[in-house]
């Protein structure tokens, strides 16, 4: 019993990480191309924004997605 609760922790560990992980990556990579799409024609700055907050919302649910999960893993044991 022991032991699955140590890869239920590393399960856990790997789940937050993971999710963290992507979610950060996605959201500089995100800002980036928006803040270089905006640089390059001001004018765009209306039709970029909305679309960019809506895929930081779907990144952001990621990695809550992800907490949400380490903490079921970590209520197993």
């Amino acid at each position: 019993m022991e032991s699955q609760a140590g890869l239920i922790a590393i399960a856990a560990g790997l789940a937050i990480g993971l999710g963290a992980f992507g979610a950060a990556g996605g959201q500089g990579r995100a800002a980036a191309a928006a803040f270089e799409g905006i640089a390059r024609n001001p004018s765009s700055k209306d039709d970029v924004f909305t679309p960019f907050l809506l895929g930081l919302a779907f990144m952001e649910f990621q990695a809550i997605l992800s907490f949400i999960i380490a903490i079921m893993l970590v209520g197993k044991f």
